[in-house]
C-alpha cells in the first residue's frame, strides 16, 4: 500500500515516522507527521530551522505544556538525518555527537509522560553514504499501559529495496485511551513517488481531515546529494 491506502482508513494513528527508498532507486525519503485531537495539540506547525525541523505553537496562547507541544523533530549529524517525535530528536543527535549509538542514546529514555495513554516515543534514522542508504527505526513505550515498564524495541533496514519503505507511528488507531502501536513498522510501497512533491501530496491525503496538523518530507538524491524539503500545515 501507499502511505494515503494505508493512513486513510485509521481516523488516529497520531505521529508518524516513514522512511524509504524510491521505486527507481535515485531517492532516499524521509517523512513526519502529527496529528490532534485537542486544541492543544492541534495549535501546531511545522517550520524549517537551518537543515532541521522544529514544531512551535500556532497560538502562544493555547500551548499547554511545551515540553511535550514544542520541539526539534528533525536534526542532522554528519550523513544522517534523525528525526522524532519528541525531545529524543536532541538526545539522539547529542549523544551520537558524543559517541553514542542510536540505541544507546534511546535506552536513556522512556515513553512520555502522559499518563493515562503515556505516548510512545517513535525515532528513525538515516544514513547515506557512498550513494548507498540505510535506516532505523525505534519505538519506546509502556508494557501494554503500564507505567511501570518501558519496552524498547529496533527495528534495522541496512540494505532498503527500491520501492520500499516503512513507517511506525504512535497509536494503532483512535480510542479512549488511545493504544500504542504494536508489531512491526509497516510496508509502503513507494514506486510511484517520483519526487518529494508526490510523496506530500500522499501522505497529506491519506491524513485524517479532521485531525490532521503537519507533514514533513523530505527527499534526498544517492547520487548529487542534493535535498528537497516540503512542509505542509493545516494552519496557516
Amino acid at each position: 500500500m501507499k502511505l494515503s491506502e494505508y493512513l486513510s482508513p485509521n481516523t488516529y494513528p497520531g505521529r508518524g515516522v516513514f522512511m524509504g527508498k524510491s521505486g527507481d532507486g535515485e531517492f532516499a525519503i524521509m517523512a513526519y507527521f502529527i496529528m490532534g485531537r485537542s486544541t492543544g495539540s492541534r495549535n501546531r506547525v511545522f517550520e524549517e530551522v537551518g537543515d532541521g525541523l522544529r514544531t512551535r505553537a500556532f497560538d502562544e496562547s493555547k500551548l499547554p505544556n511545551p515540553s511535550l507541544y514544542v520541539y526539534n523533530a528533525v536534526r542532522t549529524l554528519g550523513n544522517s538525518t534523525i528525526v522524532t517525535n519528541g525531545d529524543q530528536t536532541d538526545t539522539v543527535a547529542d549523544g551520537m555527537a558524543a559517541g553514542m549509538t542510536f540505541e544507546e542514546t534511546l535506552r536513556t529514555r522512556t515513553f512520555e509522560p502522559d499518563p493515562p495513554i503515556l505516548t510512545p516515543r517513535i525515532s528513525g534514522i538515516m544514513t547515506i553514504e557512498n550513494g548507498e542508504m540505510a535506516y532505523k527505526l525505534s519505538i519506546l513505550k509502556s508494557a501494554g499501559g503500564n507505567a511501570d515498564s518501558v519496552l524498547r524495541q529496533f527495528f534495522e533496514y541496512a540494505q532498503p529495496l527500491n520501492g520500499q519503505g516503512h513507517i511506525i507511528h504512535t497509536y494503532a488507531h483512535d480510542g479512549n485511551p488511545v493504544p500504542s502501536f504494536a508489531g512491526e513498522p509497516v510496508l509502503i510501497d513507494t514506486t510511484e513517488y517520483h519526487c518529494v512533491n508526490c510523496v506530500m501530496r500522499d501522505l497529506w491525503a491519506g491524513l485524517n481531515e479532521d485531525n490532521k496538523v503537519s507533514a514533513f518530507v523530505r527527499t534526498i538524491n544517492l547520487k548529487t546529494g542534493e535535498v528537497a524539503t516540503r512542509i505542509q500545515n493545516k494552519l496557516a
